[in-house]
């Protein structure tokens, strides 16, 4: 008895697994930023498209196993049966149709979410320049003429132009509260335009590996009211360390 009750308790252990999740943030399907929330939509439209195929075949899968088991005698027997005009209509037309809608929503998207394209606001926008270093991001603010490390601060409500390098290795320039993801990579430079809706403190990350310390990669990106910015960059000038060329 005992031996047949174990087998079904273990089973229930991947399930309760499940609750170790309950303390996740799920920063992407909660972003702060109209980037991110254009992002997110695009996950959910595409991911709902592909579930009009995968819902349903889970569904008829248990349907055909319950209504052709072995004890229902009242089931249709054709084991010469190979070709059906119908289902071969339904098999090819849904996914190809599927195929169609996303094709077209990946396009409009990938052109409106184009990272180097800017923000269109009112707001002057704030530039903020990034440096991938072992193991650690330099961020510069040249009309401010500040410097930081593993923090930014800038105001909501205002788009962030980024400018993004890299001494050496390759890295990837990520926060996933504000949306986008774009490499830095030594001897170029790509852009990024992004902008926070509302006051948030979020994490920063790498994200490509770039060796043993990629890890600590991580920064905190703070958006603040336009006055808490402009008494935070006051703050940082006074700050007795320099950024000089040595």
């Amino acid at each position: 008895m005992s031996k047949n009750r174990y087998p079904r308790l273990l089973g229930l252990v991947p399930l309760l697994g499940t609750l170790l999740l309950g303390g996740c943030n799920m920063t992407l399907l909660n972003p702060t930023g109209q980037v991110g929330l254009e992002q997110r939509n695009l996950i959910i439209t595409a991911t709902l498209l592909m579930l009009l195929v995968v819902v349903p075949v889970i569904v008829m899968t248990f349907l055909f196993a319950w209504k052709y088991r072995a004890s229902n005698k009242d089931a249709v027997y054709t084991p010469k049966w190979s070709h059906s005009t119908k289902i071969e209509v339904a098999v090819w037309t849904i996914p190809v149709l599927i195929i169609i809608a996303l094709g077209y929503i990946t396009y409009i998207s990938t052109h409106k979410l184009d990272p180097y394209r800017p923000i269109e606001s009112d707001v002057k926008p704030v530039t903020i320049e990034v440096v991938a270093l072992d193991w650690k991001w330099l961020f510069i603010y040249p009309e401010q003429g500040i410097a930081t490390v593993n923090k930014i601060v800038f105001p909501a409500h205002t788009p962030i132009n980024f400018k993004i390098t890299s001494d050496a290795v390759m890295n990837s320039f990520f926060i996933p509260g504000l949306g986008g993801q774009i490499y830095a990579m030594a001897g170029m430079q790509t852009k990024l335009h992004l902008i926070a809706d509302r006051n948030a403190e979020m994490d920063g990350i790498s994200a490509n590996y770039s060796g043993a310390g990629f890890t600590g990669m991580k920064f905190k990106a703070i958006a603040t009211s336009q006055y808490d910015f402009d008494a935070w960059v006051s703050e940082v000038k006074k700050a007795p360390k320099q950024l000089e060329q040595a």
